[in-house]
């Protein structure tokens, strides 16, 4: 990135609250073993605030990205200039980062979200093309969930919540992306979840308790994958018990992980089709910083927007 004030490259998270963000560690371990001067810090922001971070940082000040949580993954929309396939087909963005062209400086939103719940799939063992999943939960993370498995191949995923009524976002998101959706009750996910090869839990933090508990260890069933989105505290007690029960379980710590790979490109100005420079070493520093393991697959691009229309 050129640098126009002479004060250094910087990124930010965004969010509130974000004191316990580990998007910092991922961020400042990919930079320092690529050798780039970008300083990332967290930025408590609120929606109000956003036209003043939006007029404080940017290129003028070579900011080249914002990280972005909660509550802001919608509100900030009504600031960027374009959209990302991803962020068009996904309805939320999470990735704010700036290209120029023939008309001056534009500001992109992109969704990586779906690239880390993609990679954290294929970590844990998931096929290469799938023949089902399931999503429990309709919130903003079971959009970017959907989209993971069109890109997978799915044509059907089964949405489990307590009220399909406040699902809207999930319905409008598999139009977008020619995806069916059949809602299901969610006290029925421990019944159901061995018909499926992957399944992602995208409730909050202890809201999933639950959803095995009515289910005891001696029944035989094969389970497939979770990827409960979640990772503090880890396992989750749907995690342990899933594992108990002989199934694979990976983390939203995977998925944070893989999905900071795809900003840390954006934000040093490479494009989501080619890899960074020692790639897996940028990875394995990665995953070191927030105490994963090392990987022992290298990570799936996401970034062919034809792969999210199922047709």
């Amino acid at each position: 990135m050129t640098l126009l004030s002479g004060v250094g490259p910087k990124a930010f998270v965004l969010g509130s609250p974000i004191s316990h963000s580990k998007s910092p560690l991922l961020h400042r371990a990919a930079y320092n073993a690529l050798g780039e001067p970008i300083d990332y810090q967290r930025k408590e922001t609120q929606g109000e605030d956003l036209p003043a971070v939006f007029a404080q940082h940017g290129p003028h000040d070579d900011t080249c990205g914002f990280s972005v949580t909660m509550p802001l993954k919608t509100a900030i929309l009504d600031y960027l200039d374009e959209l990302t396939p991803f962020a068009l087909a996904v309805g939320v963005v999470n990735t704010v980062y700036w290209r120029e062209g023939v008309k001056g400086w534009s500001i992109w939103g992109h969704n990586t979200d779906v690239s880390g719940i993609v990679n954290a799939l294929k970590t844990a063992g998931a096929p290469a093309e799938l023949r089902a999943g399931a999503i429990v939960g309709g919130g903003g993370t079971a959009t970017a969930a959907l989209a993971a498995l069109a890109y997978l191949g799915l044509k059907r995923v089964d949405v489990f919540v307590r009220n399909p009524a406040r699902a809207q976002s999930v319905v409008e998101t598999a139009k977008r992306l020619g995806v069916t959706v059949q809602f299901e009750p969610l006290e029925a996910f421990s019944h159901q979840c061995s018909l499926y090869e992957v399944n992602i839990c995208t409730l909050p933090a202890g809201a999933a308790d639950h959803l095995m508990s009515d289910t005891t260890s001696s029944q035989k069933t094969q389970l497939g994958i979770l990827l409960d989105v979640t990772y503090d505290p880890w396992p989750s007690s749907l995690a342990q018990l899933w594992q108990e029960r002989g199934g694979k379980v990976t983390s939203g710590l995977e998925m944070l992980m893989y999905q900071a790979v795809d900003q840390v490109k954006l934000f040093t100005g490479r494009s989501l089709e080619e890899r960074l420079p020692s790639e897996d070493k940028v990875i394995e520093a990665m995953r070191s910083s927030v105490g994963l393991p090392p990987a022992k697959v290298s990570p799936q691009m996401v970034w062919d927007p034809l792969k999210l229309i199922c047709t």
